[in-house]
Formats: C-alpha cells, sequence, structure tokens
C-alpha cells in the first residue's frame, strides 16, 4: 500500500533527525567533568529568572543567600525534569509497542527514549554534584504523571511533552550564553538544548497531524488535560522546600513567588512559543486555558 503524504513527510523527519542524532549526541557521563568545583560566587540561574528576585525577600538576601536559592531553584528544575522525562519515556515506549519497528518514525521514538535515559542520569548527577535533595513531585502531580504516562495518546501527548521540553529549554538556552554562571550548569544546558531540538522538531510535527485528525471530543478533552499539564508543570519548576534553603519558610516563599510580577513574567516567557504553537491548533480554550492562565503561563 503507498504511503499517504502525510506518512512521506513523517517518515523524512524521522530520517534527518535519525541522521542528526548520529552526529549530535552527547555522553554526559564523559563529556562533563563532574569533579569540578563550584566557582565561589557564582550563580546558578540568571538572578532576574528567580522566582523570588525583586521581592522583599530577595532584597533581604546576602548575595550568598541569593546564590544559594538559585542553586537550589536549579535542583528543583532538574528534579523536575528527570519526572516528566521518566513520563515521556513511558509514553513513548507505550506508543511504539503498536508501532512498524521498520519505520524511521518509529526508530527515532527510541533513540529520543535513548536520549532521554543519558538526561535523567545528567540531572541525577547534577542534583548531586550540587549537593542538594531531590525535590520529588507532590502526591497529586505524581498521580498525574502516573496518570499521562498510561492513558495520554495522540495531542495529549505530544502537547505534554512540548510544554515540559521547551518551558525547560528556554531557561536552559540563557543559561548556556550567560558566561557568569556555573560551567556545570551551563555544560549540562548545552546538551540539553541541543538534543532537544530534535525532540521539539518531532513533537511538533507530530502534535500538528494529530491535532488535525482529533474529533471535538477529542479535542476538548485534549485541551482540559494539555491545561493541567501545563498547570503541573509549572508548578513544579520550584518546589517550595527550595526556599527553606535560605531560611525562608516554605509556604512563605511560594507566596511570594506567585504574587511576585518578575517570576510571572519569566513564566509567561518560558511559556510563550509552546503556547502559540498550541493555541494556533485550537487546544488552549475553554476550562483548559483557564489553568494556563492560573499557572501564570498566559
Amino acid at each position: 500500500m503507498a504511503a499517504t503524504p502525510t506518512g512521506r513527510d513523517r517518515e523524512a523527519t524521522a530520517e534527518r533527525l535519525l541522521a542528526s542524532s548520529l552526529w549530535t549526541s552527547y555522553d554526559p557521563s564523559v563529556e562533563i567533568d563532574w569533579e569540578a568545583p563550584p566557582v565561589p560566587g557564582a550563580y546558578w540561574l540568571p538572578p532576574h529568572r528567580s522566582s523570588l528576585y525583586g521581592t522583599t525577600l530577595w532584597q533581604r538576601m546576602s548575595e550568598e543567600q541569593r546564590v544559594e536559592l538559585t542553586r537550589h531553584e536549579v535542583a528543583s528544575a532538574a528534579s523536575a525534569g528527570v519526572w516528566f522525562e521518566t513520563i515521556l519515556m513511558q509514553m513513548l515506549i507505550r506508543q511504539y509497542y503498536d508501532a512498524d519497528p521498520t519505520s524511521r518514525h518509529a526508530q527515532y521514538a527510541l533513540t529520543e527514549v535513548a536520549d532521554e535515559c543519558r538526561h535523567s542520569i545528567m540531572f541525577g548527577r547534577l542534583i548531586e554534584a550540587m549537593g542538594c535533595p531531590v525535590y520529588r513531585a507532590s502526591r497529586w502531580d505524581h498521580a498525574l504523571g502516573r496518570f499521562l504516562k498510561t492513558t495520554a495518546t495522540g495531542a495529549q501527548m505530544y502537547a505534554a511533552i512540548l510544554i515540559a521540553e521547551e518551558i525547560l529549554d528556554a531557561f536552559q538556552r540563557e543559561i548556556m550564553a550567560d558566561e557568569s554562571l556555573q560551567p556545570l550548569i551551563r555544560m549540562v544546558s548545552r546538551i540539553h538544548v541541543v538534543e532537544e531540538a530534535r525532540h521539539v522538531r518531532f513533537a511538533r510535527e507530530e502534535l500538528a497531524r494529530q491535532a488535525r485528525a482529533a474529533g471535538p471530543v477529542a479535542t476538548a478533552y485534549a485541551r482540559l488535560l494539555i491545561g493541567r499539564a501545563a498547570y503541573a508543570i509549572a508548578g513544579r519548576l520550584v518546589h517550595p522546600d527550595a526556599y527553606a534553603a535560605v531560611g525562608v519558610p516554605p509556604a512563605v516563599g511560594r507566596a511570594a513567588a506567585r504574587a511576585n510580577p518578575h517570576w510571572r513574567a519569566t513564566l509567561r516567557w518560558s511559556a510563550s512559543r509552546v503556547h502559540e504553537t498550541l493555541a494556533d491548533l485550537g487546544l488552549v480554550a475553554g476550562p483548559g486555558r483557564l489553568l494556563w492562565a492560573r499557572a501564570g503561563l498566559i
């Protein structure tokens, strides 16, 4: 049976991404000097991207406390990265279970799983090297992750992938270009940005195909699930317990961040590209859109 134009396009994209994977893939275990000591006084995140930047709490902190806060904020984001990449890998493997293993599309899905395995190891080693705890998902988000990895298909699946990848990507592109930051987080960010560019391309094209094929009921359900995923991902960036590292009670820090116009602007900045993509596909509307707004992403 002849391939449809959509099928040919899908295979051509996967073929290009497989070729790119051969030339620009990294092994963080050997590419990163995990034993190098941190640079004294260097931030782990651009200060203006800290969740408390510009608040009264920030103004009261010493320079050392501000650096320490960004260290724990990075550890929180890395913990969220591991959480979501574990979900992502299971969604891709579940899809591969029914796929044609001779297709380039299926083979690239496995290649992406291999990339994400290395990324999860890299984030785990980053948290360890920074001397921070693993900031785990709440009971509700953990349950949502279990639900997503078990049930999400089509537009829901690829939209959730894009939200997590593009929000983190926005931060990491800025980090890797900022020579004032810690070399370790700059190198981790560079590796992740290079390899995630392929994943974003794969997810964007597949999402567009899936969204076009979805009926009205499936689209309405996808909007709601996508909004809940966006809300969870935004809320996972900075775990409330990260504030305790600088002597701020978690509930106080979280409330200050939520009310902080600088942090809300940062959230909108990080989600602007993926929000535009999903809105153009009609996937940000109704009750789901309220969740995007409640998360501070729009």
